[in-house]
């Protein structure tokens, strides 16, 4: 029981974090699954690279969208973002700013998929082998049908065996960056050879760098300490417990008080429900004020509500990354409910 409620103490801590390696985890098994088990490159000098591109591209851009979809702030961006288009709703640099966060989390499954492909080489390899400017260059000073014969070398099925030769270097062009010397005895002069394996790499490395760099600015400019930001992620789960309840108890006597009075023919005794303005003010896109430093916008409207009766915009009020959690916590996310 106690090692249980460790490994439960470990992921409430770090739940981002291990989400985040999740993911990256699940991508890349996908990906190699993926690539053993259904691709199979047409070796065909009209199809190859088309293939070949669709198996790296279109399973990035899936995974894209599905950040997307599965993010609890783009559902509070967009719903009912017409309607408070209308009613003059939020500043449109806080709309932009929340996207590029939303894509910045959302880049992080379609990157993985791209460098592990990339990594793996069946895609490049079968996509490779069916580019004709490709095969200007690797058929360079090889068999006369060596462009013909490349499309067929992904299969093992090219005929001459120096065009055959061509799959290590696509292999080392899909995993490795190497010096090419001439075959007549003379240097064509060393060329580097950026491989796509290389370019997996790079984006393996520059992702990690760009998201490092991202997590310590967002921090540094933090509003708040560390000690702060930790209450504030307890608050939010909290208040999101006892919404949850709250609601569940206020719908269930509303649907038992309805379902009584249609079969009893009588007149409902009156339920007070918030009104749809009150929902969307706190359903809004939270913005951070220095003099008053909310921590939700249920808190924010609670105490708004009697001076102004609204929580709009005001002046001080900003979009801060580092407290992008607030948006992304959802009624339904919250564990044991």
């Amino acid at each position: 029981m106690e090692k249980f409620r460790a490994v439960l103490d470990l992921h409430l801590k770090h739940h981002s974090a291990l989400g985040y390696g999740l993911v990256t985890l699940l991508t890349a098994g996908g990906e190699r699954i993926f690539s053993a088990v259904v691709f199979q490159c047409p070796c065909s000098a009209a199809w190859n690279l088309p293939y070949g591109l669709v198996f790296l591209l279109v399973p990035a851009l899936a995974l894209f969208l599905l950040g997307y979809v599965l993010s609890a702030r783009t559902w509070r961006l967009i719903t009912g973002c017409g309607c408070r288009a209308r009613a003059s709703c939020g500043s449109g640099l806080r709309g932009s700013l929340v996207c590029a966060q939303l894509s910045a989390a959302a880049a992080l499954a379609p990157l993985t998929w791209v460098a592990v492909a990339l990594l793996g080489g069946a895609f490049y390899e079968c996509a490779a082998s069916g580019s004709a400017v490709l095969a200007q260059r690797l058929c360079l000073d090889r068999d006369h049908n060596c462009a013909a014969e490349l499309p067929l070398v992904p299969c093992h099925e090219a005929k001459a065996s120096d065009v055959q030769d061509l799959l290590k270097d696509l292999k080392a062009q899909s995993q490795v960056c190497r010096w090419r010397w001439g075959r007549l005895g003379r240097a064509e002069g060393p060329r580097f050879r950026w491989a796509s394996g290389v370019l997996g790499w790079i984006l393996i490395a520059a992702v990690i760098i760009i998201l490092l760099i991202f997590t310590c600015v967002s921090r540094c400019l933090s509003p708040v300490s560390f000690l702060q930001l930790k209450f504030w992620k307890i608050y939010l789960e909290q208040e999101q417990q006892i919404l949850k309840s709250k609601a569940t108890e206020h719908a269930t006597e509303l649907a038992k008080e309805n379902v009584k009075c249609f079969f009893e023919g009588s007149h409902p005794k009156e339920c007070n429900t918030p009104s749809v303005k009150e929902w969307q003010q706190i359903s809004s896109l939270y913005t951070f004020n220095q003099k008053d430093p909310y921590y939700s916008m249920l808190h924010k409207y609670v105490n708004r509500k009697e001076e102004t009766h609204s929580i709009r915009s005001t002046e001080g009020d900003t979009v801060i990354p580092v407290l992008g959690f607030v948006d992304s916590s959802s009624i339904n996310s919250t564990p044991g409910l």
